[in-house]
């Protein structure tokens, strides 16, 4: 009994073709995990790309728009370089995003009277975007000519609005321009299209 031989028993082939089918199984469900997520890092990637060279996204913040747009709207906007009037536009002002309508382009002439009413070229505006008329706060000679490469823009809460009717602000220059809203996403019941 002290020199018996050691026999290794040797696995079934039932076994051993289960354990391949097991290890390749294992191969292909790590093979597709890893391409599952290289797909979802270049689709946010490439997300994040189109949403900020294309169509990037802001928060609305005070009353300057209403009705249009309220506190804590979230719109998207279009890149572009053409805008008319009647468009919201989104602008930097002093390192801030601004959001404003389109009143006139370069060249225009824009009179507003002591009632609220906007005229662009002796042509009444028509706005109903706009609840209540007013003339607001402003620093304006009237009638103004819109310089070349800017637009004249205004709130659509007139009464509370610091837009181009105010020196401060002045008319803006085209390569302040981010884009114009086109759509409104958040609050999701009022998700609609900006005009």
């Amino acid at each position: 009994m002290e020199n018996e031989p050691n026999y290794i028993s040797l696995p079934s082939e039932k076994a051993v073709v289960a354990e391949r089918e097991r290890l390749q199984y294992r191969k292909k469900y790590f093979r597709t995990l890893r391409t599952t997520l290289y797909a979802l890092v270049v689709v946010a990637a490439a997300a994040v790309l189109v949403a900020t060279l294309f169509f990037p996204v802001l928060q609305i913040s005070g009353s300057s728009m209403e009705p249009t747009l309220s506190d804590e709207d979230i719109v998207v906007l279009l890149k572009g370089g053409n805008f008319e009037t009647g468009e919201l536009v989104a602008f930097y002002y002093q390192n801030k995003l601004l959001l404003k309508r389109v009143i006139a382009g370069p060249g225009d002439i824009v009179n507003i009277d002591s009632e609220g009413n906007v005229y662009v070229n002796d042509e009444l505006l028509d706005e109903p975007y706009v609840t209540e008329k007013a003339l607001g706060e402003g620093d304006r000679d009237y009638p103004y000519q819109v310089p070349d490469e800017r637009y004249f823009v205004m709130g659509d809460n007139r009464a509370t609005s610091i837009d181009s009717r105010s020196s401060a602000i002045g008319c803006i220059e085209t390569d302040q321009i981010v884009g114009k809203v086109i759509l409104r996403i958040w609050p999701l019941n009022r998700l609609s299209f900006v005009n």
